[in-house]
């Protein structure tokens, strides 16, 4: 799956910022899709993740970073194969480049959903700059 994440740009403290990461084509929904942030002084760091709950294939779960909790909320649009982190109430430390990574349901567990060297694909990144 190609991945294409979008929506980055330069907010001020407590702005909100909605990054969308589109799919070329229908993502399968074994696919779990996760963002990630990095910085010049950081490794890539686990913000958010939503899965398809493998029992129905029906419904979604997400998971969250604690730093992001309450204030970042990923959902995904099936029909247009596109999933969004909308962020609001940004802090100067969410500044980074941020990613979007597809991880296959095999691999899927509440560890290995952080860890980016499990995921197989990933888009291209898009900064995002919080401050004043």
């Amino acid at each position: 799956v190609q991945l294409q994440a979008s929506g980055g740009g330069s907010v001020q403290p407590g702005g909100s910022l909605r990054l969308s990461c589109a799919a070329s084509g229908r993502i399968d929904n074994r696919y779990s899709i996760g963002w990630f942030r990095q910085t010049s002084e950081t490794e890539r760091e686990f913000v958010a993740h939503i899965s398809r709950v493998a029992s129905s294939w029906s419904y979604d779960i997400s998971y969250y970073a604690d730093s992001v909790k309450g204030r970042f909320t990923i959902s995904r649009d099936n029909p247009e194969s596109t999933v969004y982190l909308q962020m609001d109430n940004l802090k100067p430390e969410d500044t980074g480049v941020y990613y979007c990574a597809a991880l296959w349901y095999v691999r899927w567990s509440t560890s290995n959903m952080e860890n980016p060297g499990l995921y197989d694909s990933w888009g291209q990144g898009t900064l995002v700059t919080v401050s004043s």
